[in-house]
């Protein structure tokens, strides 16, 4: 079906989310290809590693969190790994396909921030923040490093004004020169490396990937807003600037330069778009569920907020309206349950919540869908469908 003016009824909806779940290869999973499966999702959000994995996992046919963790690292020096967790949309850490690591290096870099104000006792001077972010890439050029080690060497390199503590963090202080982590990882300077016990570790990108070349800013934000589009349109102006954290208006005059290559679809009143050059919509559900886990990336990026999260959704899987606190049960697209998942030893002890009566049908497909999570999570697992008393990103 091709995309026209679409009356906003529950059937256009369902084919809305048909068509996101179908390219963020929900309803066809790659062939256990860890890149392409976070290049369906224009990455996967890492913050939490664990769940990172796990939304890769359930995108792969077969695939474990043990592969995903392989394609993060290559054992020969000359080969890049398939995956680099960095900095992606909105300053959070991501899972990207290290093939596109030259557009989104590129692209990010031209994003205007929506930062708030910087108490004067935190700033840096320009010279300063660039000074920082050489002094980053000459510290990780040949090793990893804690981000203990990270602070000695910044400051060895810089002075000690980079070391003082003004940055107030989870109860604690961190020091200045920590507020250019972010852009350096932008530029190409920084990413994360592999964890040494508990300890995250950073990593030299172009250390990692030597034979990165940046895309020109202009070229990288039109193929960033196709990616996004494949990905989770039709969507507005707004919805993308959401996405990526970035102002309204930006984002408004992107999308204006780019009007012929766009297609725009009126649903609701409401002029939102897709590429000019992919159109068409599959037929609408049959009542699909999945199951996925913290932050996976179709809930945080797909809008309306209250398409996705209807009804009773909203008040039981939103946090003050965030996305990604809890770990959803979708039902063609729709957020209709919460789950989560206890593990002893080698099992997964998995609760699911649903908002509505499960036919058999979907009782079926949600047992299936318990065990791959824990085949991806590498675990037996068991199923209680109940209530799941725990509060949010526990």
């Amino acid at each position: 079906m091709k995309a026209s003016g679409w009356k906003a009824d529950d059937t256009v909806w369902s084919q809305v989310f048909t068509r996101r779940l179908d390219r963020q290869r929900l309803l066809n999973p790659t062939t256990d290809d860890p890149a392409a499966a976070a290049r369906a999702m224009c990455g996967a959000h890492a913050q939490v590693l664990s769940a990172g994995e796990l939304a890769v996992g359930l995108r792969m046919q077969s695939g474990t969190r043990s592969d995903v963790r392989r394609a993060l690292t290559t054992g020969d020096p000359s080969c890049s790994p398939q995956l680099i967790k960095t900095f992606g949309p909105r300053g959070t850490v991501h899972l990207l396909a290290t093939e596109d690591l030259s557009m989104w290096i590129a692209a990010m870099s031209g994003v205007p921030r929506l930062v708030a104000a910087v108490p004067e006792s935190m700033r840096m001077s320009r010279e300063e923040s660039l000074a920082v972010i050489t002094a980053i890439a000459d510290a990780l050029a040949t090793d990893d490093l804690t981000v203990d080690e990270l602070d000695a060497a910044v400051v060895a390199r810089t002075g000690s004004w980079a070391g003082d503590l003004v940055m107030p963090a989870f109860g604690g202080w961190w020091p200045r020169w920590r507020q250019s982590l972010g852009e350096a990882a932008q530029r190409g300077v920084l990413c994360f490396g592999a964890n040494r016990g508990r300890k995250v570790t950073y990593s030299s990108t172009r250390r990692l990937v030597p034979d990165l070349v940046a895309m020109d800013e202009h070229t990288a934000t039109r193929k960033l807003l196709q990616h996004y589009l494949f990905s989770y349109g039709p969507a507005t102006p707004a919805d993308f600037a959401h996405w990526l954290a970035a102002p309204r208006l930006w984002a408004a005059e992107l999308f204006g330069s780019v009007r012929d290559e766009l297609e725009p679809i009126d649903i609701d009143g409401v002029a939102m778009w897709t590429s000019a050059a992919d159109t068409t919509f599959p037929e609408a559900g049959g009542g699909e569920l999945h199951l996925l886990p913290y932050f996976d990336s179709y809930v945080i990026g797909s809008r309306p907020r209250e398409r996705v999260f209807p009804g009773a959704a909203a008040a039981r899987a939103l946090s003050r309206g965030q996305a990604g606190n809890f770990p959803t049960l979708l039902i063609d697209g729709r957020v209709r349950g919460v789950w989560h998942h206890k593990r002893s030893g080698n099992t997964l002890a998995v609760t699911v919540e649903p908002l509505d009566t499960l036919t058999k049908r979907q009782v079926t497909r949600l047992e299936q869908q318990v065990e791959r999570v824990g085949a991806v999570l590498e675990a037996r697992t068991t199923l209680t469908i109940g209530t799941v008393s725990v509060g949010g990103h526990a």
